[in-house]
């Protein structure tokens, strides 16, 4: 019938297809189902001269790992991704594919996207400005609610600059009048009864002589009028199949050629590369709510036994069929093949519904419903769904107990322990670890809980007993074999170089960055995200800020490519505290609110809190909000037990007592803490943080362990630990070092470092303190700063602050991050306005001062 009142949104789409050469562009439309979308999308593509390619998404119960991004590759003659890739290994070789010539790939129905094509798409619209790629995606925004699989790929187009979002609004009643034509049928009777919807108008418009059906389903079940029963029965099969069937397949069924011309003369099915389908989902729907409940089973088996004798290996149809057909048997065969095919391709969100759905269907206490649980606690794990993941290892340990299993009691303890160190609680996690060591009977299950116990240990400093047990479980391990073994060898290695460094070594990071790598490209996910973690927490607690911000842009990708939101929110809360750090206040900000408003879990936000906390402290926030933050960190921190983070929220408070001149109950606790943390190993950063603090206070402790920048302030050095901290990359530590000098011309200068910082509940409280000191001669209160800083730019800003000041050109810039030289430049005057600096030169030349290098 061709369009009607979508004038406006096809010249926009037209405009934005426009120099596509030049540069990418980002297409998203959407509307309610039957509102026009594929039909737009086809009536602009059809006359242009681009290369299209597409992917479609299914109305899966759980949607296929890779399902448009499969289509997408097999419409290029591309070999389609095996069950053991993952996004992160696509993500690459897909946007080369799709860039090589100018192109229009278009993602359909993403409402039912899984989880590891977003992260392949969110890395081709991160890249977008610099390709001649112009990415369409359409999808009903209705059914995009909070937590959807769709919204971190929204979130990345909501920010990029070369995205244009058309919305496809219901028809008038003129327009309405316009597509019934001559149909004799009243246009604001069909209005009211349609809701302006443009399918189904078109579906009455198709039986003008009928009367006005009341539902969709009733329009399009028009078109079936004349059928015999048996061809009714052949749409019914055909509309069973939520993808489309393939001609092979149509043969498996029982459906010949002359039953396929019978039911294609209703109007409602096409032809594509993938088979036979409905034009429409709406209509497929209206058959399928047709369908007899029992007729429905009948079907879906009659498809499920088609793809079983065509031998198919998609598991996520196979399981879809098989619920349909109410078969417990093949639904437990086929989402436990579904759930192992997410695991490897790094869809953990998806390998969970699969696990799920396969439990469903086991009701007794056999070791194989345990062995789903243990599965699904894992996955629910890694996807920072640590109450159900607590659950389930419960539920596991039951069965296991009353079995009698030694080593799957071993194993269930052992899942706890690490669901309830991720919890934040320290002392059931190390109950845990202990049950596991004490029930395990082979060497295999005990080498795997003396990993889980010296890890433990490690994380408290405990540097002795984790060294002692792991000697212990290297000895357990060399008598076993097998994927437990393996994991507890590669966890084993992580303890013992991350306890080196704990201790000063620094040439074991390199052994930490080869577990990442190794790790992660076996398919241990978890253990190699978990190296990645500890890497950057100890590089950033020892001040190697440029070492922890490497590692951090190597590795917060691949937690989100791999869908492991547990590590995602730990390495981006740790990348808080390193924008922290830097004086990158609008950076973490961004960090810790990311990881606050996703509730992640409470080992993950500590320092989330902490951050905000500090934040609103240092810039004169909400009294309220401070306090909240502090409270949450010091609550969290007190069931995690660890030295290095009690002893940064204390000083969090100790900071707080010296803006605000309260000081919280909760200091009475520093002499203790610290009394701990300096029997402690590599804990020096810490102690000297919170020592400085109270000594601001006019509080004298000491201890024996004081990193440098913090021992010369403590010796009255201002000025030596004011330069040592720049040295160090850390302008708010290194303005407070020179702020309680002596010397009234060094605290002043501090002073107006402070105002430079952009900190302003800090700059006010240090005018306070230097004019009680009888310092008159002070800067005045600027208006905005007036040299450079990095506060107030974003992380996608750092990105280009960093490659200017490597001394990039726009054009290499722009290839760097793929955008265009015009977006490069507009970028580049952004960051310089921030800064306050005339020329990218100046970035260079200040690249140090500011954090840059």
């Amino acid at each position: 019938m061709g369009l009607f009142e979508r004038e406006l949104e096809t010249a926009a789409m037209r405009r934005e297809l426009e120099g596509l050469v030049e540069s990418g562009r980002v297409i998203s439309v959407t509307g309610e189902a039957g509102s026009g979308k594929t039909s737009l999308v086809a009536s602009v593509l059809d006359a242009g001269a681009q290369r299209v390619l597409r992917g479609l998404c299914d109305p899966l119960g759980t949607p296929r790992p890779l399902g448009p991004i499969r289509d997408v590759l097999h419409g290029l003659g591309e070999p389609v991704p095996g069950q053991a890739d993952t996004a992160l290994a696509l993500e690459g070789r897909f946007v080369d594919l799709v860039a090589a010539t100018p192109t229009v790939l278009v993602i359909e129905d993403a409402q039912w996207i899984d989880a590891a094509s977003v992260e392949v798409l969110r890395f081709l619209v991160r890249r977008i400005d610099g390709l001649p790629v112009a990415f369409v995606v359409t999808y009903r925004d209705g059914d995009v609610r909070l937590g959807h699989t769709l919204l971190p790929l929204l979130g990345d187009i909501a920010r990029s600059e070369s995205a244009k979002h058309i919305p496809l609004n219901p028809l008038s009643v003129g327009a309405v009048g316009a597509m019934l034509a001559d149909a004799g049928l009243d246009p604001a009777r069909v209005h009211d009864l349609t809701g302006g919807n443009p399918f189904f108008v078109a579906e009455i418009a198709r039986h003008p002589h009928e009367a006005l059906p009341p539902t969709v389903r009733d329009a399009v079940l028009a078109s079936t009028t004349g059928l015999s029963e048996a061809d009714i029965e052949t749409l019914q099969l055909i509309a069973a199949a939520p993808d489309a069937v393939d001609d092979a397949l149509l043969t498996r069924i029982g459906v010949d050629a002359e039953a396929l011309r019978r039911v294609e003369t209703t109007g409602l099915l096409v032809q594509s590369h993938r088979g036979v389908a409905f034009h429409h989902e709406l209509a497929r729907l209206a058959v399928v709510e047709y369908t007899p409940p029992g007729v429905g089973r009948r079907l879906h088996l009659r498809l499920l036994e088609g793809l079983e004798s065509a031998a198919s290996a998609d598991h996520a149809v196979l399981t879809h069929h098989a619920v349909h057909a109410g078969d417990p048997e093949r639904i437990l065969r086929y989402a436990r093949l579904a759930a192992d095919e997410a695991t490897r391709t790094g869809s953990h969100s998806e390998a969970v519904a699969f696990l799920t759905l396969a439990l469903e269907q086991l009701v007794d206490d056999s070791a194989e419903r345990a062995s789903l649980l243990e599965m699904l606690s894992t996955e629910q794990y890694m996807v920072s769904r640590l109450p159900e993941a607590r659950g389930s290892a419960r539920a596991a340990l039951r069965i296991r107990e009353r079995l009698g299993d030694a080593d799957g009691i071993a194993a269930a303890h052992e899942r706890r322990a690490i669901i309830e160190y991720y919890s934040a609680r320290r002392d059931d996690a190390e109950e845990q670890a202990d049950l596991a060591a004490h029930a395990a009977a082979s060497a295999a299950a005990s080498a795997a809980a003396e990993a889980t116990r010296a890890y433990l240990a490690y994380r408290r400093q405990d540097l002795d007993t984790a060294r002692r047990i792991s000697g212990q479980a290297l000895r357990l391990a060399s008598e076993a074999t097998g994927e437990q073994t393996d994991a507890a060898r590669r966890r084993l290695a992580i303890t013992e170089a991350a306890a080196d460094l704990v201790e000063g070594r620094t040439s074991s990071r390199l052994r930490l960055l080869l577990q990442a790598s190794t790790a992660l490209q076996d398919s241990f996910d978890e253990i190699g995200t978990t190296a990645y973690s500890n890497l950057s927490a100890l590089d950033i607690e020892h001040r190697r800020l440029a070492e922890a911000e490497t590692v951090l842009a190597q590795s917060i990708p691949v937690t989100v490519a791999r869908d492991i939101p547990i590590c995602y929110q730990w390495q981006t809360g740790m990348r808080a505290r390193l924008h922290l750090l830097r004086g990158r206040w609008t950076a973490s900000a961004e960090d810790a609110a990311t990881i606050l408003e996703a509730h992640a879990a409470p080992l993950a936000v500590i320092w989330p809190h902490v951050i905000s906390g500090l934040l609103a402290l240092r810039q004169g926030g909400d009294p309220s909000a401070i306090d909240r933050h502090l409270a949450e960190a010091w609550e969290h921190a007190r069931a995690l037990d660890e030295s290095p983070i009690l002893l940064a929220v204390l000083a969090a408070y100790a900071e707080r007592a010296w803006h605000t001149g309260e000081r919280h109950p909760v200091l009475d606790e520093a002499d203790a803490q610290l009394a701990r943390a300096d029997e402690t190993p590599g804990t020096s950063w810490a102690i000297g943080e919170l020592l400085v603090w109270l000594d601001r206070l006019g509080v004298r402790a000491t201890a024996q362990q004081i990193a440098e920048p913090y021992r010369l302030e403590l010796e009255g050095r201002h000025g030596d630990a004011s330069e040592a901290w720049l040295e160090l990359g850390v302008p708010f530590d290194s303005a407070l070092a020179g702020l309680h000098s002596t010397d009234a011309e060094t605290a002043a200068a501090a002073l107006a470092r402070l105002d430079q910082l952009g900190v302003e509940g800090t700059a006010a409280r240090a005018r306070a303190m230097l004019l009680a000191r009888g310092i008159s001669s002070l800067p005045a209160r600027p208006r905005r700063a007036t040299r450079a800083n990095p506060s107030g730019l974003t992380n996608r800003q750092l990105d280009v602050a960093r490659l200017v000041a490597q001394g990039l050109t726009n054009g290499e810039l722009a290839e760097r991050l793929y955008i265009s030289p015009k977006t490069a430049d507009h970028h580049v005057s952004a960051v310089l306005a921030k800064l306050g600096l005339a020329s990218r030169r100046e970035i260079v030349r200040s690249a140090a001062e500011l954090g840059l290098a």
